[in-house]
């Protein structure tokens, strides 16, 4: 069963940055796209930025990212085959980025979600 375990959350002033971790057990993460999805309270999950599994477990090159809108500019998604790990990092934050934040891969194949991360950027 493949696990997902988020970390790297915290308190921030608007403005400052986080850098985000996902660590994932089993051979899914090689071979599937990524992503990074944020739930805000009240709110439904979503997506926030992707990013392709590249040409090997051990080549970057040919990895391709998405964002969304509202991250564009401000958020990187990065991936380490190697070690079977995804980074979010997330810079100029703003208050409405609040939220628990996940990974999974994209679209959505891991039916048991890790804890999250909680991500909370203060005024």
């Amino acid at each position: 069963q493949v696990q997902l375990v988020e970390s790297g959350g915290g308190l921030v002033q608007a403005g400052g940055s986080l850098r985000l971790s996902c660590a994932a057990s089993g051979s899914i993460f090689s071979i599937n796209a990524m992503g990074w999805y944020r739930q805000a309270p009240g709110k439904q999950r979503q997506l926030v930025a992707s990013i392709t599994s590249g040409r090997s477990k051990y080549i970057t090159s040919g990895q391709s990212t998405n964002y969304a809108d509202s991250v564009k500019g401000r958020f990187t998604i990065s991936r380490d085959n190697a070690n079977n790990t995804v980074y979010l990092q997330m810079n100029n934050l703003k208050p409405e980025d609040t939220a628990v934040y996940y990974c999974n891969t994209y679209p959505v194949m891991i039916s048991s979600w890790g804890q999250g991360t909680q991500v909370t950027v203060s005024s």
